[in-house]
């Protein structure tokens, strides 16, 4: 058995090039994982930059100089940004806010229906049963206002980092985007020299991240406006706000499909009931999620993360545990790093395998 495990260690962990990939990895878990609250600011920095670099490569690919690229896409990224603030978002806060002021109403009308129940169902539900299941409603709405309450307490701690990050993060943006190689020189000055296989990771990653996070904003874009489209047209409540919220979806696989489909349903049964219109509403989501799944989707992502949909919802899970809603929108691309990894250490144990099989007889 120890020889086992010796025979296992030495296959595995002999190569320096994979020593160095492990400690490499091991290191930026570490870091996310204990520093990640302080260092949130640069991280969502070093994200958007990234994200904002396959424009200024595009760029220079068109001979525009590097510090105009920069200059042209930040500006671009100022304009999207003060878009969103001072037009998308004050829209889904007025939604919201209209939403928290008519639960009252819809907890009511869902009382009343349950208290029905009994008499129209009185071989599978008791009103002991009803009395539960309302005191325990009452319950989790009295905790959501006291959030709702809380949240509005400390909303000027909350405006202030708000404000911090919409001058931290595209102040690093910039100088991130224009001071690219001096900033990959320098930490890369702090890297062992043999670090070949992490640079065959990087790559194979930065490929598919690259590929996954364009189809993805288009995903998000096109899925909410049809979403909106169909929602407005249907005069369903809170069209914008449960849009917003379908794009969304898209970035949890199968699990956000799921979670988002109840909200929906149960604003268009408040809105008119137990009618045709409530159940033409859930059957047009239904609709807009299989366009997505089975013709937009595949579209834009056939050739970006090709992961069995088990491993999917385990990435989800398993990341979504360790970091929330951030380990939830990432565990794709947190998935493709995992399985780049073993690709390339895999390939390179075969290979080392081969040579050390082709030297054995030479030596013999």
């Amino acid at each position: 058995m120890n020889q086992m495990f010796r025979d296992w260690i030495k296959r595995y962990f002999s190569n320096p090039q994979v020593l160095i990939l492990w400690f490499l990895l091991l290191l930026g878990f570490v870091l996310v994982l204990f520093l990640g609250n302080m260092l949130a600011p640069v991280l969502a920095a070093i994200v958007v930059a990234y994200l904002l670099e396959g424009l200024v490569y595009a760029l220079e690919q068109r001979r525009v100089p590097r510090n105009w690229a920069v200059f042209i896409v930040f500006i671009f990224f100022m304009a999207v940004l003060l878009a969103l603030l001072i037009i998308l978002m004050p829209l889904v806060f007025r939604q919201v806010g209209q939403l928290l002021q008519q639960l009252p109403a819809m907890f009511a009308k869902g009382q009343s229906l349950l208290i029905q129940l009994p008499d129209k169902y009185p071989n599978y539900i008791t009103e002991a049963q009803v009395r539960q299941i309302t005191a325990s409603l009452s319950t989790q709405i009295t905790g959501f206002a006291q959030g709702i309450l809380s949240f509005s307490v400390a909303s000027v701690r909350g405006l202030l980092a708000v404000v911090i990050y919409l001058i931290l993060v595209p102040l690093m943006v910039f100088f991130f985007l224009k001071d690219k190689r001096q900033i990959t020189g320098w930490v890369k000055g702090f890297l062992p020299d043999n670090r070949g296989l992490a640079r065959e990771v990087w790559f194979e990653v930065n490929l598919q991240f690259a590929n996954y996070v364009r189809g993805k904003i288009l995903e998000i874009l096109i899925v909410g406006g049809v979403a909106y489209v169909v929602f407005a047209f249907m005069d369903l409540d809170f069209a914008m706000l449960l849009a917003l919220l379908t794009g969304l979806s898209v970035l949890v696989p199968y699990i956000g499909v799921a979670v988002i489909f109840f909200p929906v349903a149960m604003i268009a049964f408040f809105q008119w009931g137990a009618t045709a219109q409530t159940i033409w509403v859930m059957l047009a989501y239904g609709i807009i999620q299989i366009f997505d799944g089975n013709l937009l989707a595949p579209l834009l992502l056939s050739r970006v993360v090709n992961l069995h949909p088990v491993a999917v919802i385990v990435a989800v899970l398993i990341f979504g545990g360790f970091w929330g809603v951030i380990g939830l929108l990432f565990a794709i691309p947190l998935a493709t790093l995992c399985q780049a990894v073993i690709k390339v250490v895999a390939r390179s144990l075969q290979k080392d395998l081969s040579q050390t099989e082709k030297a054995s007889p030479a030596s013999g």
